[in-house]
């Protein structure tokens, strides 16, 4: 296998051909020739938007559903690529996008903190983001670094809007 920093072109026609690998290129985000973690996210927000009105049980289990099918999404695409974390494949940006989320009332500002935040800590991995992502493989491999660079962007972000009060 490849490993993740791979950068071979993806054929859009192979992306768009089957359901699975469209949603794990993040509808066709993740075919973006650079940053397309950064424009995964982007695709992600008019979807945190359509669940932002959720109750906060709803929006968890959301979060819930959207990381486990993730895990099956992203091995799935990775497996048929044959590379482990393709940075094609961006269905973990938008788990981690919306476990960054979590308990925030939307806003524009609040949605702009969270997508920096998320980023930061999704590019720069500090431990055990870092670790997670060289030890762990196959789909929870690829969705894992970014489940927990939701929880340290969503920890951030509480404190942040906190103490702005």
């Amino acid at each position: 296998m490849q490993n993740s920093t791979d950068r071979t072109p993806i054929a859009a026609k192979l992306i768009f051909s089957n359901p699975i690998h469209l949603l794990a290129f993040g509808f066709g985000s993740g075919l973006a020739p650079k940053a397309p973690g950064t424009f995964g996210t982007i695709a992600c927000l008019p979807l945190y938007w359509l669940l932002s009105d959720l109750s906060h049980i709803y929006y968890l289990l959301a979060c819930v559903i959207v990381s486990l099918i993730g895990i099956f999404i992203c091995g799935y695409t990775a497996k048929a690529l044959k590379t482990h974390d393709h940075p094609g494949i961006v269905w973990d940006e938008f788990a981690g996008f919306f476990i960054t989320m979590i308990g925030i009332s939307f806003s524009w500002f609040n949605v702009l903190l969270g997508f920096i935040l998320f980023r930061i800590f999704d590019i720069w991995k500090p431990w055990p983001i870092s670790w997670l992502d060289s030890k762990v493989s196959g789909g929870l491999g690829i969705m894992i670094d970014d489940i927990v660079a939701g929880i340290f962007s969503l920890l951030i972000l509480h404190s942040i809007l906190y103490f702005l009060g």
